[in-house]
């Protein structure tokens, strides 16, 4: 009988060579997860077992795997073009997505920076809203306000803003930045989409910083529509509407980090429209491009950039940008991503399923360990008690059995998150409901 390999192959030297980013790696290489392809709905591991994508990768591949029209954009504009120069040149496809991109964005949002990951696109926004303030004539605001349980990238500006402590504290001080408090309140347990409890209130914990830091000094408030990689944290409803009055009642720029939301997962195309709430700058990457090829792109608002358009022509008005700023292949797999997202009408698509997908997962709702469910479009997470001395270790455990039984699904400290491509059928919403009831029953 042939022996199963589960690493491809590799050998221990090449497992060791490769260091893991967010992952336990002597675990991780103690028995290796290993996809080897993909197509539509489903992975294939390393021993041959196919693996429902509960989670679109990793938040990105929202049109479901193996695309070919993705395949034959990339591969004719590797042929045609493989490479430009991002500065001082450039090439067609970047100018075509960026007007592409500004058609479907909320509002003014119609100039676009690209760069090549949410990472990088949050510390583009950052230093472009302080860069704003001093075009305009008021350098002394440069102070930045973040949230807590918030997640911008990994970048020094990102991890910042960011409120998520253990990507923070390896790395020592970062930017002195003020924090909001997260919506996550304990009555709002087990709501289905945007909880009713707390928002106007929880808004005006702005008003705390403002006071202590005064609004002549603060550039920009940064925070996600909904808290993604925490764990689905939504915004109570009238939050996000609060924030945009205040901000715009003290001058200082609102920065929405849509790179888990944007491109359809809420229903919209964007959180901002599905919300009702207009940003000033917005960052966006991950279903820009299905996750074929890396992108990020920065929506800003047309004053913000005409601020920028003074002195001598022939001088860079921002100094900044990246080697692969608007990368001709990235851009190719952009615009087929799009392509597909109109042609099959995937942003509709996800409106359709929500409920189906509301009504699974809060069926979970009185299964063991279960604390609270949490959903919005196709994004939703199940919070578990936590095991005492094992923050983790319990909604890991699930995911990782979840893995053997042919499940993909995410889990961030107790959290376990869900969010499906928006290709899945309702059958296959009902496979991992049932696959995670079946693993909380049995459970310690």
């Amino acid at each position: 009988m042939a022996q199963i390999d589960i690493r491809a192959g590799l050998s221990n030297e090449e497992l060791d060579a490769h260091w893991m980013p967010f992952t336990g790696n002597r675990h991780f290489k103690s028995e290796p997860r290993l996809f080897v392809s993909a197509e539509g709905m489903h992975y294939t591991t390393a021993d041959g077992r196919s693996v429902l994508d509960g989670f679109s990768g990793l938040w990105c591949s929202n049109a479901g795997h193996g695309r070919k029209e993705i395949a034959d954009a990339v591969a004719q504009q590797l042929t045609a073009l493989d490479y430009s120069p991002a500065f001082q040149f450039g090439h067609p496809l970047a100018f075509k997505l960026a007007r592409r991109l500004a058609d479907i964005a909320p509002g003014d949002l119609n100039r676009v920076f690209f760069c090549n990951s949410g990472s990088e696109a949050a510390d583009t926004a950052l230093k472009i809203a302080r860069a704003y303030w001093r075009v305009a004539g008021r350098p002394e605001k440069n102070r930045l306000v973040g949230r807590a349980q918030g997640y911008h990238g990994v970048n020094f500006g990102g991890i910042s803003v960011g409120g998520m402590v253990g990507n923070r504290k390896t790395f020592g001080p970062a930017l002195d930045v003020d924090h909001l408090p997260h919506t996550l309140l304990p009555e709002n347990a087990f709501s289905r989409g945007l909880p009713e409890h707390g928002g106007t209130d929880m808004a005006e914990r702005l008003m705390d910083i403002i006071n202590l830091q005064g609004a002549e000094n603060i550039a920009a408030v940064m925070v996600e529509p909904f808290a993604g990689s925490a764990g689905v944290i939504l915004p109570p409803k009238g939050y996000l509407q609060r924030l945009r009055e205040i901000c715009d009642q003290h001058h200082i720029l609102l920065i929405f980090d849509e790179v888990i939301t944007g491109f359809g997962r809420t229903g919209s195309a964007f959180a901002a429209q599905e919300f009702g709430v207009q940003p000033d700058i917005m960052t966006t990457a991950k279903g820009i491009s299905n996750g074929a090829v890396p992108l990020g792109a920065v929506f800003v608002r047309e004053g913000i950039y005409d601020a920028f358009m003074q002195g001598p022509e022939h001088i860079p008005e921002l100094a900044h940008g990246y080697t692969y700023s608007a990368h001709p292949v990235a851009c190719a797999a952009a615009m087929a991503t799009l392509d597909i997202y109109e042609r099959e009408n995937l942003f509709a698509r996800v409106r359709e399923l929500a409920p189906h997908f509301e009504d699974a997962l809060h069926g979970l709702k009185d299964e063991r360990h279960v604390i609270d469910i949490r959903n919005y479009g196709l994004a939703g997470a199940v919070q578990l008690q936590p095991r005492d001395g094992e923050p983790g270790k319990r909604a890991m455990e699930v995911v990782l059995e979840a893995y053997r039984r042919g499940v993909l699904l995410r889990w961030t400290g107790d959290t376990i998150a869900v969010a499906p491509p928006f290709i899945i059928q309702p059958e296959q919403i009902d496979q991992i409901a049932q696959t995670l009831s079946e693993i909380l029953h049995s459970l310690d």
